[in-house]
């Protein structure tokens, strides 16, 4: 969830939540902190009345999404670690589930490029937007993979035998294939974008899109030769019928395929004959993992990331032969996993905490962060500890690699001292949470050098004193971004009982001293009563 600034942008306007991915020089490849950024969203206006309609769109008109970001699986895969990858397609599964499960208005813009992961983003949406530059596919068995992020059920359903076609070929579907093939819901030109966009702030209602609609262009996909020549029953079967057709199209075809993964193409086209007719997306989405749990260790996906990416060479080595793919190595990849098996409950592993300062508050905080689960080193120049916290010796040990870093400190400038201190160890894109109150230009001070260090700082001072702090229900005063805020949400609902996001890095301080202000003044008042009763 901890995604970098620059990666993504989450944001409200109006009455509309708007999540705008930001890696145009990459074509807004999505990366699992970038999909963590956008469950925390979600979660965050699940229940959030001034948030009615959710918009989700991208930077640069090359592409919405052009897929996952698949760099750091092939270094940790070829490391011998297939953890990372198993975890990445774990909960980015239950992220597509979430989308299209969502009981608020979704409406997703997919301009360019929208392929593999981008078609778990955009594509399960309720309201799937596409224009004249769209080019959607499922380029997947390309790279040894199936298609994933629940495009196999999309693909199962789309008329005739066009998911088989698009599948097996990864050929691109333009606007009007996408509508066709069940990929989007409606074409708006591009232009229109903005003043549509700003439609959906000002109402907070999806049905204004309609008043933007325009005539989607014609399909581009030969559906006659489409639907002749992909009915056979396994891969073999399709093979053999485009090998015995003599036309351009046919060649064509077993072209695009010669190129693909032949066990990612036979599976594919199992997992396809298994979903049709199915609405179910979980079963899809469960039936994807189990290829992907074992596509590192069992596939070809790690030769396909090499030839494509990594090598260039474009000469992968797959496991078996295109005409041989043995039916056994097939039911070996979708098999159930047992205790692997992909769920949509959200057992998550630790966030790992680092808590500096556990006084009087600070001390209670971190308990109770360790009792729900979270793993928590803690660290107090006075030596003071706290129950189920891992002590250590300094600010640094207890903030190099946490997700979250929690500070409790008396006043402005012992803040800045331990923010110099733990910025330069801090990992990019995690989050620097400070719960002091102090002056709002410490606060800021220390926003700017954490920014410009790639993390994401809040300011959260709180307010319910010792016995909110012990007994979890102290109310946060939150400063920050908004994708910040999501990360740090958790934390906030096990700490306090109330979180208020009030703006811009130092709005937290500002709250507070409006709070504090609201309580002297109420403290004289009642005083003066007092003096007066005595009178």
């Amino acid at each position: 969830m901890n995604a970098p600034v620059q990666e993504i942008d989450i944001r409200t306007s109006g009455a509309a939540g708007l999540i705008t991915l930001q890696r145009a020089a990459a074509l807004n490849a999505l990366t699992y902190d970038m999909a963590n950024a956008i469950d925390g969203a979600l979660h965050m206006w699940r229940n959030d009345p001034s948030v009615q309609v959710i918009v989700i769109d991208a930077e640069g008109d090359k592409a919405f999404c052009a897929g996952g970001d698949i760099a750091e699986l092939y270094k940790t895969g070829t490391g011998g670690d297939f953890t990372f990858g198993r975890t990445f397609w774990r909960d980015e599964y239950r992220l597509n589930a979430a989308l299209a499960a969502y009981p608020k208005p979704i409406v997703t813009l997919m301009q360019g490029f929208t392929m593999g992961g981008g078609v778990g983003i955009g594509c399960h949406a309720s309201h799937r937007i596409v224009c004249e530059s769209s080019r959607i596919s499922m380029p997947e068995c390309a790279i040894g993979l199936v298609p994933d992020v629940g495009g196999s059920l999309i693909l199962a359903n789309s008329p005739g035998r066009l998911g088989e076609y698009l599948a097996l070929t990864t050929a691109r579907m333009n606007a009007g294939d996408a509508i066709h093939c069940g990929f989007a819901d409606s074409f708006v030109p591009q232009a229109d974008w903005s003043a549509m966009i700003g439609a959906l702030c000002e109402t907070g209602d999806a049905r204004v899109i309609e008043t933007f609609i325009k005539p989607a262009p014609e399909t581009i996909l030969d559906k006659a030769m489409i639907n002749r020549l992909f009915t056979g029953e396994a891969l073999g079967d399709i093979l053999r019928d485009l090998q015995n057709d003599s036309s351009d199209f046919a060649k064509g075809a077993l072209k695009k395929i010669g190129h693909n993964s032949p066990l990612s193409m036979a599976c594919a086209v199992e997992m396809i004959h298994r979903l049709r007719g199915s609405g179910d997306l979980q079963r899809a989405l469960e039936l994807e993992y189990r290829y992907t749990f074992r596509a590192m260790e069992h596939g070809d996906f790690l030769e396909g990331i090499r030839a494509a990416i990594i090598d260039k060479d474009r000469a992968p080595r797959w496991k078996h032969a295109l005409d041989k793919v043995p039916p056994v190595a097939v039911s070996s990849m979708l098999r159930p996993l047992g205790p692997d098996k992909l769920t949509f409950e959200k057992e998550q592993t630790p966030m790992q905490i680092g808590f500096i300062g556990l006084g009087n508050m600070g001390g209670p905080m971190a308990a109770n962060l360790a009792a729900a689960g979270y793993a928590v080193r803690g660290f107090d120049v006075a030596g003071t500890g706290a129950e189920g916290v891992d002590m250590v010796g300094d600010a640094q040990t207890a903030a190099k690699d946490a997700d979250i870093v929690v500070t409790m400190l008396p006043n402005g400038d012992i803040l800045r001292k331990v923010a110099a201190e733990i910025i330069p160890v801090m990992k990019s894109g995690a989050v620097l949470l400070d719960c002091s109150t102090v002056d709002v230009e410490s606060a800021r001070a220390v926003a700017e050098d954490a920014e410009a260090a790639g993390l994401m700082p809040l300011d959260a001072p709180v307010s319910g004193g010792v016995g909110g702090a012990a007994g979890g229900t102290l109310t946060f005063m939150v400063g920050g971004s908004e994708a910040a805020y999501a990360k740090a949400l958790p934390l906030f609902e096990v700490m306090g009982q109330k979180s208020v996001l009030c703006g811009p890095s130092g709005n937290g301080q500002a709250a507070k001293i409006c709070n504090n202000m609201i309580l002297g003044a109420t403290m004289i008042v009642t005083c003066e009563a007092f003096a007066l009763a005595d009178k």
